[in-house]
Parts: structure tokens; C-alpha cells; sequence
């Protein structure tokens, strides 16, 4: 090798390193905060307990730990983590997809609709004083009824730009499903019904279960498939349309499965969670920073930093005195760290 070779391979080699960094970082950082959400709470429980318990609940035999230990671990911290990791990872997964399809670093889960409509749902369930269950189908149904309301908009106005009228589609509808919330809102029963609404739409996991990590996970699957069968595709799709189609893609089938399996995995962490945003704006560009923008690498950065985020805002959450609102502590993070992001990668781009 020759010294200009040598010379080459140095950056090359540095940007390597880093993205091992990188990737080591997301998994130290998954195991603590999975660990730290199971110990953390206001009914103190040592890591020995936790294990126990979960170990005696996959193997069918006893604990030996006291009963009330045993309920709170299974019952309801266990529940509350793994919704948390899987609807986290489900909102920053589709941000990246998002952020992609439509070659814009600000966009988000929300932006074709998906969350104006399942929060319409949740809310028309609470004002018909449904069961929990009927809300979550409900919120679920009301995110993809959106979202396909929004696509065949945008297939009817046959615009130059899809992208573009796609987005603005979704903005309209968007507004228009905000409009029928406020509508419920005033007509909701004020001592009863109205509080309900309001802590729905801040988002929460304070009343998860087993069978909603259950209920949801199916979903969380179906939509992360073709994520990943067509990861090489998401990279061009990143393109022109004109670029990636002649490169061999098919823009129009790729961007409705794509858009089909983000809307399916945000509907289903929406019905479980309520609205909680920053996390499919935010997460996107810190997995970009680590692991680079290949959406190979993207994508499980994406969906493990996503869960982590979520994981540890509730463990906040339900540690302080009165529990506070997911919705409300993720923007309060978010937001700001969202704005440093932008002043130190203004200059370099996004990418």
C-alpha cells in the first residue's frame, strides 16, 4: 500500500471505529434503562426479586418472593416496560421511515394524519363511555381510516409532486380530524368524560397491561416486516423519485407499503400509549449521528434508541410524586435537545 492509499483508508477507518462506538453505546444504553425502569419506582424492588420473579413466571415454579412483590413486577412494572420499549421503538421506526419517503428531516409520524385520527377515535370511545378495550380498537381503527383517507386524496389530485401532496393531504385532514376532537371536547360530560379526553391525549402508560403488550405486538411485527425486507429500497427511496425508479424501484408500490407499515405500527402504539410526540421527530436523527444513515443500520438504532427514550420518560413518569403526563415530559425533553441538535448539524447537514 502506498502512502496515498494509506492516507485514504485513515477516514474511512475512523468512521468505522465510530459506528462500533456507536452501536456499543445503543446497546449499553438498552440494558440500563431496562434495568434501571424494572428497579425504579415508588415500591422499591432489588434487580435478586425482578429476576426471580420473572424467571419463576417462564418456568412455571415458585418465586419465593412475597406476593405483593410478585403482582407489582408482573402485573404492572414488567406490562408498563415492555409497552413502553415496543411503542417507543414503533414511533421512532416510522420517523426514520418518514423522514425518508419524504426526504425531510422535520417530519414526523403524525404528519399524514395517523395520530389526529386515532386520537379522534380514542376520544369518540371516551365520549361513548366505551371499555378500554373498544377505545384501543377504536384509536387503532381511527390512525389507519386516516391515513387512507389522506392516500386517496393524494391519488385523486394526481399532483406533480406526490411527496408534496401527500403532505399537504395530510395536514388538511389532520385539521380537519382536530376540528371534530375540539367538537367532542365541548360536548363531553365536564367531571367525568372531559379529564379522561385530556389525560388520553397527553399520553400515558399508567393503565397498560400484559394483554395490550399482547394486543399490539402482532401489529408492531406485521408493520416492521416489510421495514425491513425493503431496507435497501428505503435507502433509495431517500432519491428523486426519477433517480430511484431508475435505479429500479417502483416509487408509487414502495411508498404506499412503507407508508401502510409506519401508519399500522403508529396506530398500534397510539392505541396503547395516547398521544406522545418528539420521539419519531427526535430519535431518527440521534440513530442517524451513531450508526449513519444507511437504513440497514438505521432501522434497529432507530427502534432500540425509540424504546429506550419511551422507556425511561415513563420510568420519570411514575417516579414522581403525582405522575406526570408522557406527552408533556417528552416535549419538555425533546424539544430542546431537538434545537441543540439543529444548531450543531446546521452546518454539516443532515445527513
Amino acid at each position: 500500500m502506498n502512502e496515498n492509499q494509506a492516507a485514504g483508508a485513515g477516514p474511512a477507518d475512523a468512521t468505522q471505529g465510530r459506528r462500533w462506538v456507536g452501536w456499543v453505546a445503543v446497546w449499553i444504553l438498552f440494558a440500563a434503562v431496562a434495568a434501571i425502569a424494572l428497579v425504579t419506582g415508588k415500591y422499591a424492588i432489588s434487580p435478586q426479586d425482578i429476576a426471580r420473579v420473572i424467571l419463576a413466571r417462564l418456568t412455571g415454579t415458585a418465586s419465593g418472593v412475597p406476593a405483593t412483590v410478585e403482582t407489582v413486577v408482573w402485573n404492572v412494572r414488567l406490562p408498563r416496560v415492555l409497552c413502553g420499549l415496543v411503542a417507543g421503538a414503533a414511533l421512532s421506526a416510522a420517523g426514520a421511515v418518514y423522514q425518508g419517503l419524504f426526504r425531510n428531516p422535520l417530519v414526523s409520524p403524525d404528519i399524514l394524519g395517523v395520530s389526529a385520527g386515532a386520537s379522534l377515535g380514542a376520544v369518540l370511545g371516551i365520549f361513548l363511555s366505551l371499555p378500554v378495550i373498544a377505545i384501543q380498537g377504536l384509536s387503532f381503527a381511527g390512525g389507519l381510516a386516516a391515513v387512507a383517507l389522506v392516500y386517496a386524496i393524494g391519488a385523486l389530485a394526481r399532483g406533480r409532486d406526490p411527496t408534496l401532496v401527500l403532505v399537504l393531504a395530510g395536514i388538511a385532514v389532520g385539521a380537519l380530524l382536530g376540528s371534530c376532537i375540539s367538537l367532542l371536547k365541548v360536548l363531553a360530560d365536564p367531571y367525568n368524560q372531559l379529564p379522561a379526553i385530556t389525560f388520553w391525549l397527553l399520553g400515558s402508560l399508567a393503565s397498560v397491561s400484559r394483554g395490550d403488550f399482547l394486543s399490539v405486538l402482532p401489529a408492531m411485527v406485521l408493520g416492521l416486516v416489510p421495514m425491513v425486507l425493503l431496507r435497501w429500497r428505503m435507502n433509495l427511496m431517500t432519491l428523486e423519485d426519477e433517480e430511484a425508479r431508475a435505479l429500479g424501484v417502483e416509487t408509487a408500490r414502495t411508498r404506499l407499503v412503507l407508508i401502510a407499515a409506519s401508519t399500522l405500527m403508529t396506530s398500534a402504539a397510539v392505541s396503547i400509549s395516547g398521544i406522545i410526540g418528539w420521539i419519531g421527530l427526535l430519535i431518527p436523527h440521534i440513530a442517524r449521528a451513531l450508526v449513519g444513515p444507511d437504513f440497514s443500520k438505521l432501522l434497529p438504532a432507530s427502534l432500540i434508541l425509540g424504546g429506550c427514550y419511551l422507556t425511561l420518560m415513563d420510568t420519570l413518569a411514575r417516579s414522581a410524586s403525582v405522575e406526570i403526563p408522557l406527552g408533556i415530559l417528552t416535549a419538555a425533553v425533546g424539544a430542546p435537545f431537538f434545537l441543540w441538535l439543529l444548531l450543531m448539524r446546521s452546518r454539516r447537514g443532515w445527513n
